[in-house]
């Protein structure tokens, strides 16, 4: 089946097959690594893109359904060489441990940070509350978005 979907604002034309994961599309078709594959139950959150602006777990959604539509991801953060504030956070507050759940984690605060520049603590971590990380008690990933909210996330949309 032939699909036409514009991912980090260029469009791509594919032939897939119709049991295609949008997780796979991105990192196998277009070589977007960074949209990580983790469980393949949407448990983790690694995979997590936006969908018309809207944030997704990949890993639940099929290539097809991205048909005519808008795909963001870990990849289109970043204006050239200009990180996005939510990536700066991340790395002024030692938010990224491992790495890989961060992906998913930007993805989601880029998100929420578009909808509520100022978000308090709580409204952070219920926000992040469908990401796991292992490596931490998530204090660094909390303090990394409120970096990103109080230097400038409102610049990076």
């Amino acid at each position: 089946m032939q699909i036409a979907v514009v991912v980090n604002g260029e469009e791509h034309v594919r032939d897939v097959e119709p049991r295609l994961l949008l997780v796979h599309f991105l990192r196998e078709d277009l070589g977007l690594t960074g949209t990580h594959w983790g469980c393949d139950t949407s448990n983790c959150g690694v995979c997590v893109v936006h969908l018309d602006g809207v944030p997704v777990k990949s890993c639940t959604v099929l290539a097809v359904m991205a048909d005519g539509r808008e795909v963001r991801t870990v990849e289109g953060l970043a204006r050239g060489a200009d990180l996005d504030p939510v990536q700066r956070g991340f790395i002024a507050c030692h938010g990224l441990q491992c790495g890989f759940c961060t992906p998913g984690m930007l993805m989601t605060a880029r998100w929420l940070l578009d909808h509520d520049p100022d978000p308090s603590t709580e409204d952070i971590r219920a926000a992040l509350s469908g990401q796991l990380c292992r490596c931490t008690g998530y204090e660094n990933i909390v303090r990394s978005v409120r970096w990103a909210a109080e230097n400038g996330s409102e610049a990076a949309s």
